[in-house]
């Protein structure tokens, strides 16, 4: 098996074997039980759909093993050193501006000039006469789904179904989060 879900608690800070300080997060992994089976020869694919709480969300497999419905899969499957990706639904910060949607220069500040945080002129004139699709303007940023690559597994607690993920992972505490194995 190469993937569990998990609930984001929060970020906290903890020392490596060398002394040095980390910021990790920390996810509740587990226990997910197997609410399903896919196999090669009825859909098509090898996969597991796995209940964690109320929500369900399908891993796919590289080979189908022997996985069975109601089976319960725990935090033990990663051990310190893992490297992971992880998947979750990024924080919605609601209607933004060019500038801050995407890092666009800001217009003069001084001599009369009107356009601070203006995205400036949209498109040509007569010629197409229309706004090309695509064009970076206002509008909704984030709340869209994010995979955090090469995050590095620094600690398992399996009594608590606890692992400590260096760095920070997407979304807000209490957030739903797939952790695969890469």
């Amino acid at each position: 098996m190469n993937g569990l879900l998990g609930k984001k608690i929060g970020m906290t800070q903890v020392f490596d074997e060398q002394g040095n300080l980390l910021g990790v997060t920390v996810v509740e992994a587990g226990p997910c039980a197997v609410t399903q089976v896919k196999t090669e020869e009825t859909d098509g694919y090898a996969a597991l759909q796995l209940r964690f709480g109320k929500k369900k969300r399908e891993i796919r497999l590289e080979k189908e093993g022997g996985y069975q419905k109601g089976q319960e899969l725990k935090v033990d499957l990663f051990k310190p050193g893992d490297v992971v990706k992880v998947s979750g639904l990024a924080i919605g910060k609601g209607f933004a501006g060019n500038v801050k949607r995407f890092h666009t220069h800001r217009g003069p500040m001084s001599h009369g000039s009107k356009s601070h945080r203006l995205p400036g002129s949209s498109g040509s004139g007569t010629t197409p006469g229309r706004v090309f699709r695509g064009r970076k303007m206002p509008g909704r940023l984030g709340g869209g789904m994010i995979t955090a690559k090469s995050v590095k597994v620094v600690q398992v607690i399996p009594e608590k179904n606890l692992i400590l993920l260096k760095g920070a992972v997407p979304g807000k505490s209490g957030n739903l989060v797939v952790i695969r194995k890469t």
